[in-house]
């Protein structure tokens, strides 16, 4: 069985990094991992050291220790060995990029689908989805194709926000999925607000989290579900 923790974004205002989703990340890696294997493509403006110390400094609060891929010489071997796998937020073109160049996606969802733990946050939670299409950054570089993991059937769009800000003038978010949904209408697509995440476990898709998400599909009126909803139909 899959296990799967996709999470909206990494930090709440006012929190400090990973605090909100620590203590769902301990209780979905257990006892049995000891060392994740972390992908920091997504990481633009800072180093993949940086960002490998930084994942690194709150996973070991939680007692598990972190190693970068970019520290191994053969990364498809790493994701072969690996106990569970953490992608990390950014810029999904860049992190979407550098695992097409490194032949990380079909290995990836190999080792998902044989049980191996997967914890993603942002750009690392639009990797899980079959395609790029649904992210919400700029295509800074050429992603070499828009296929992803494909571990989950349905699109997330991250960092969902429901209206655009005072004074913007420009599409809403539903709006840029509708119109996703005009050339995609055979997909879901799940607007995961800030603050939640999805997890699947036990053959089973539920919401974390006090915020709803919501559930477009084509030539359907957008829903609302919660925590208390069970969500295992996007997995069909």
């Amino acid at each position: 069985m899959m296990q799967l923790l996709l999470i909206s974004n990494s930090t709440m205002p006012g929190e400090a990094y990973l605090d909100y989703p620590k203590h769902e990340i301990k209780k979905f890696l257990g006892d049995s991992v000891k060392r994740a294997l972390f992908i920091p493509y997504a990481a633009v403006t800072f180093s993949f050291d940086e960002y490998e110390q930084k994942v690194g400094e709150r996973f070991s609060e939680l007692g598990f220790e972190i190693k970068g891929i970019h520290r191994y010489d053969d990364p498809v071997k790493a994701v072969r060995e690996a106990e569970a796998i953490v992608v990390g937020g950014g810029n999904t073109w860049q992190l979407v990029r550098m695992m097409h160049e490194q032949n990380l996606m079909p290995e990836i969802k190999k080792r998902v689908e044989e049980g191996v733990p997967y914890i993603g946050w942002s750009a690392g939670s639009n990797v899980a989805c079959p395609y790029l299409k649904t992210t919400n950054d700029m295509p800074i570089v050429d992603p070499l194709g828009f296929d992803c993991c494909g571990m989950i059937p349905f699109q997330i769009n991250p960092h969902y926000l429901d209206a655009n800000p005072e004074g913007h003038g420009g599409e809403t978010r539903e709006q840029r999925i509708e119109e996703f949904l005009e050339a995609n209408k055979e997909i879901f697509v799940a607007g995961l607000r800030e603050g939640t995440m999805f997890k699947l476990a036990d053959g089973k898709l539920s919401l974390i989290g006090s915020r709803s998400c919501r559930i477009f599909k084509h030539g359907e009126v957008p829903v609302e579900l919660t925590e208390k909803d069970d969500l295992t139909f996007l997995m069909k």
